[in-house]
């Protein structure tokens, strides 16, 4: 098992990211919260990993504490969600915001994130109200100031689509994003996009 990856940072487009170790490049797939504290292309990373086996592949999560790794464990172990979904949870909304609609029983919020129906919703509710009080919550992180390339839009774009939103929803949540002055990261307008989306 695969723990934990140190190296350099050599390409990442959310939530896709390529963490070289030693000459070997490992692809591997991360939530916003960990994008949130990535260092640029070319800056040195520490990321625990989470080794997901499947007949059809090996997919390595990539995450920036200890913390969101146990989260994305513990959302495993609920019925019938799957890496994607935990993905998403966790980039869809904070550990702070997830723990209180679990507390609150707001299925209504947690519907708001994309794959999460109300039968989803209702089950993370009661299994994982247990587990949310010993998870270790995550401070709020905010988005580094970076200079990006063009097409920070479009990257955001294919992100949501990953995540499970269609096209036009997609489209649409960007749309609702006002740029603060300069020019936003991949990362800060899928963060914003999808917390329009939960605030919805």
């Amino acid at each position: 098992m695969i723990g934990s990856l140190t190296g350099v940072l050599t390409a990442k487009s959310p939530p896709h990211l390529l963490l070289e170790v030693g000459g070997v490049g490992y692809e591997l797939e991360a939530p916003m919260s960990t994008f949130s504290v990535l260092p640029e292309v070319g800056g040195r990373a520490r990321l625990l990993t989470h080794l997901h086996v499947r007949e059809d592949a090996q997919v390595l999560y990539a995450f920036g504490s200890a913390a969101e790794r146990t989260l994305f464990r513990n959302l495993l172990k609920v019925s019938g969600i799957g890496p994607r979904i935990a993905l998403a949870i966790l980039s869809g909304v904070s550990a702070n915001a997830f723990a209180v609609a679990v507390r609150s029983e707001d299925a209504a919020m947690l519907t708001r994130i994309p794959g999460v129906g109300r039968k989803i919703a209702e089950r993370l509710i009661v299994e994982m109200r247990d587990r949310i009080d010993s998870e270790p919550v995550l401070p709020g992180t905010g988005i580094p100031a970076t200079s990006v390339a063009a097409g920070a839009q479009s990257e955001a774009f294919s992100a949501l689509i990953h995540f499970g939103y269609k096209p036009a929803e997609a489209t649409r949540l960007l749309k609702g994003v006002e740029p603060d002055e300069g020019t936003l990261s991949t990362e800060e307008w899928i963060r914003r996009a999808l917390q329009s989306a939960v605030r919805a």
